[in-house]
């Protein structure tokens, strides 16, 4: 993680005194009066030392039978002398062990699946075994080329904690070699005057292990369950494409926290699935952010992108938001969680320039005491993403109590280069009594960290 004082002055905050720098990281920068937001100075950066092991195909990925150079491959593995193969081993051992947690365990599990499809001498040593796993394997940097669009939600282990703090889960999206799109996540605590500190990250990370009952991880529409061994930790876990319609890419996680009533709740998180060439929303479903469920959402409204669940039901009915159009807000209904066929009611449409491209949300919409809170995204010239709110009515959310007329965030001067030039985005913010707590993504390059109090910032909406 790298991180790296903030210059307020180069983000566009509306009222907010450029002549005042942040005081200190846990103080934050202190902003103008009429200006609800709160901005941090710590940034997380594009870390190409973040690496985790990987399965390499040798030209083998999209078929059961090896192809000849993977065959070619481990016949020249097993020509090796004993010797040989001892001093080879011990040597890549030596030069990538440290970087790497379970790292014999994984060339086991790669041995064993390179020798199903090929024969192998049952009497070769394990030294060998493992030698052959390890030329199926390659390291991977999951977060060399972007950090983005992150989401907050409560953890799930609140114990210990006073005076209004709350645990956070804060997923990311890293993307690394090949524009590969995946799920890592931080841990945290955050006061109710919104001061956070985020876990010391660890050194090693890994992937979280896929179910695939026969070796096949959901071709269709299955369910695929993903799980984190017991000994690795959240923030050192990242979760990969397991599935063909996720292949290029897990993209843009909105997580919640839903109520199910009497006591019984789960995290859910929207998504989109990217092929390569198509794309789709899907379900990520968790309890204890232990093992996962990843699911295709089914119906016509899962064919579009961007898609927020509200945090329970409401009259009894799952609430989404969505752009169905490419353009507008929608409001939609469903009787199932996984199963989306309505077309969705127009709740609104871009009124002002900074959103005249297209409006969209940023995340599941937050209750307080106002009605439900909605983060969205304005599109304006240029492509230039911005964050702006929304008021909804707590019991008709089809009613739009208030809407901002400028935008709270957008980039500005040395934030709009990156990745993706000239944008502020995030798939979700976390009230911690009357504050909120917004992480988000600086032109597809970093992370931010911005608070206020929710009470202003309705204030601000007309």
């Amino acid at each position: 993680m790298n991180t790296s004082q903030l210059d307020v002055s180069e983000l566009d905050l509306v009222g907010v005194d450029t002549a005042s720098p942040p005081s200190s990281p846990e103080q934050g920068a202190p902003a103008h009066t009429d200006s609800p937001l709160v901005l941090h100075p710590l940034r997380l950066e594009a870390a190409p030392e973040r690496v985790v092991i990987r399965p390499f195909h040798l030209g083998w990925q999209d078929s059961t039978a090896p192809s000849p150079r993977a065959r070619r491959l481990v016949a020249d593995v097993l020509a090796l002398p004993r010797e040989d193969v001892d001093r080879e081993y011990e040597a890549m051992l030596r030069e990538f062990d440290d970087r790497h947690w379970r790292i014999e365990a994984v060339f086991d599990e790669r041995f064993a699946q390179v020798s199903e499809g090929m024969e192998i001498p049952s009497d070769i040593s394990l030294v060998r075994k493992r030698l052959i796993g390890a030329y199926f394997c390659h390291e991977y940097s999951y977060a060399a080329a972007a950090l983005m669009n992150p989401s907050a939600v409560e953890h799930p282990d609140q114990s210990g904690l006073s005076g209004g703090a709350k645990r956070f889960v804060m997923s990311v999206r890293a993307v690394g070699e090949g524009h590969i799109s995946t799920i890592a996540f931080r841990e945290g605590i955050i006061e109710p005057d919104g001061t956070f500190n985020l876990w010391p990250e660890p050194t090693i990370a890994s992937s979280a292990l896929a179910e695939c009952p026969g070796g096949d991880c959901g071709l269709g529409d299955t369910p695929v369950r993903i799980f984190r061994h017991d000994d690795s930790t959240l923030s050192g876990t990242v979760i990969f494409p397991v599935t063909e319609a996720q292949r290029n890419g897990l993209e843009d996680l909105r997580l919640v926290r839903f109520d199910h009533g009497r006591g019984d709740h789960e995290w859910v998180g929207t998504y989109t699935a990217y092929s390569g060439s198509e794309i789709r929303s899907e379900l990520l479903r968790t309890r204890d952010f232990r093992s996962f469920t990843l699911e295709p959402i089914r119906g016509r409204a899962g064919r579009n992108k961007g898609m927020a669940l509200f945090p329970d039901r409401i009259d009894g009915r799952y609430v989404m938001l969505g752009r169905q159009d490419g353009k507008n807000l929608f409001l939609l209904h469903s009787d199932r969680l996984d199963t989306w066929d309505d077309d969705g009611a127009l709740l609104l449409e871009p009124k002002y320039p900074w959103e005249f491209i297209q409006i969209g949300n940023c995340g599941s919409p937050i209750r307080c005491d106002e009605g439900w809170l909605v983060l969205t995204h304005g599109v304006g010239a240029m492509r230039k993403y911005s964050i702006g709110a929304l008021l909804l009515d707590a019991q008709d959310p089809s009613r739009v109590l208030g809407r901002s007329v400028t935008p709270l965030l957008a980039a500005r001067d040395n934030d709009r280069a990156g990745y993706v030039p000239n944008v502020v985005y995030s798939c979700g913010g976390m009230r911690v009594g009357d504050t909120l707590f917004l992480p988000y993504g600086l032109s597809d390059s970093a992370i931010g960290f911005a608070t206020a109090r929710i009470s202003d910032i309705v204030a601000t909406l007309v």
